[in-house]
């Protein structure tokens, strides 16, 4: 379906998608807020929403801005997608029996007990860096230490392990339009999907992770099968990317602000608001669709149904009308409780506990034994769609006297 933009509304020429935009979004954020509450993007067909109010009324009104449409610049219900749809790419009723299987199985009850199972791999990791002075943060740590720890709770087999970055790389890509990143991404995009399916069948699960008990809800008669390997499948999807990117794009802000650093070193209890700042600065997941299924009007600007809008999850957290005049600075005494980069309302991410688990270990295990971290290059922004990270993050530690 082709949109015409709104009478009224302020037409910008950006392209959210281009490498520049890419590698320095900031800037162009800064213009979308300013123009308005809602812009047009000609480049993209698409209505944008960059402010934190707009943001999180798209966010909870999944009744005006459906899911199902998909995430992406396409309406996946026009024609076969890649994949299946996940359950982030469904609404009410389907996604209300997905999402209670999975709220069943992850919740802050059974993720309490990974705290102790996470630990040790975390302090292992940091006692090596820290005997190494230097590293690079992505490579050495932000995809070492997921890919240790969160496959072995989901209870996957070892087999196929290695295919769990590149195939995240291919869903969040898709969040964006198939440019050369998309394509890049998609090069081997056979190999990974099969991987990953065989890993989301009930028979290659081990009998305690969150899979398997996944696969409970079936016995329960609460989902069917099918439904069982999606939520394997979105768990293998969402859960080591973001992650990455979160522990990776949390240590940047440190690195950068040593008395941040100085605070969480003499009170590791502070990891937990270092975490939520860094997300709120520096969300992993920018920017994704929603697909409007009646007209309205938001920020003023009437939208006609079946329109595209692109939700700016970075520009929102970094919205000066909600965090102030400093919302572009990394500060730990913010209160940064209620930023959206795990999204917000009947999509909020239910992983977000184990993710927030594993950046506060890392933080922490460092925290013990580091006295300074700084930077000793110029970090290396990674080309992506939708996700804002580093390709190359390296650093030198001293440590602790």
């Amino acid at each position: 379906m082709t949109i015409a933009p709104a009478e009224g509304v302020v037409t910008l020429p950006d392209d959210p998608f281009s490498p520049a935009n890419i590698a320095d979004p900031c800037p162009m954020l800064t213009r979308l807020r300013e123009a308005g509450p809602v812009t047009w993007l000609e480049k993209c067909g698409a209505y944008a929403v960059a402010g934190f109010e707009e943001v999180y009324e798209v966010l909870t009104d999944f009744e005006t801005y459906c899911s199902s449409g998909g995430l992406g610049p396409r309406d996946i219900r026009e024609d076969a997608g890649w994949r299946p749809p996940s359950i982030l790419e469904s609404d009410p009723p389907i996604h209300t029996v997905m999402r209670r299987a999975l709220t069943g199985v992850i919740n802050p009850a059974t993720v309490r007990p990974l705290r102790e199972r996470f630990t040790g791999p975390a302090e292992e990791i940091a006692d090596e860096l820290v005997a190494r002075r230097e590293f690079d943060v992505v490579k050495d740590l932000a995809e070492k230490y997921p890919l240790r720890v969160f496959p072995d709770a989901v209870g996957i087999p070892q087999e196929g392990r290695e295919n769990l970055l590149p195939y995240g790389n291919m869903v969040f890509n898709a969040f964006g339009p198939q440019n050369e990143i998309f394509d890049l991404a998609f090069a081997h995009a056979d190999e990974h999907s099969a991987a990953i399916l065989r890993n989301c069948a009930r028979e290659n699960l081990d009998d305690t992770g969150f899979g398997a008990r996944i696969w409970d809800r079936v016995q329960d008669g609460l989902i069917t099968a099918e439904q069982a390997a999606l939520l394997v499948r979105a768990l293998l999807s969402a859960g080591v990317d973001t992650t990455v990117f979160g522990i990776g794009n949390t240590l940047a802000c440190l690195a950068r602000s040593p008395r941040a650093w100085a605070a969480l070193r003499e009170d590791p209890s502070l990891a937990k608001f270092a975490v939520d700042e860094a997300l709120r600065l520096e969300s992993p997941f920018q920017k994704f669709h929603r697909t409007t299924t009646a007209p309205g009007v938001l920020g003023g600007v009437h939208i006609p149904a079946g329109a595209k809008v692109l939700l700016f999850i970075g520009a929102a957290n970094r919205d000066p009308r909600k965090w102030g005049a400093n919302a572009d600075t990394y500060d730990l005494d913010r209160q940064a409780s209620g930023h959206v980069a795990f999204g917000m309302g009947l999509h909020q991410c239910v992983g977000q506990p184990i993710a927030r688990l594993e950046i506060e270990l890392v933080l922490k295990a460092l925290a013990a034994r580091v006295d300074t971290i700084e930077l000793t290059g110029e970090p290396v922004p990674l080309t992506h769609n939708v996700l804002r990270g580093f390709a190359s993050l390296p650093v030198r530690v001293t440590p602790r006297s």
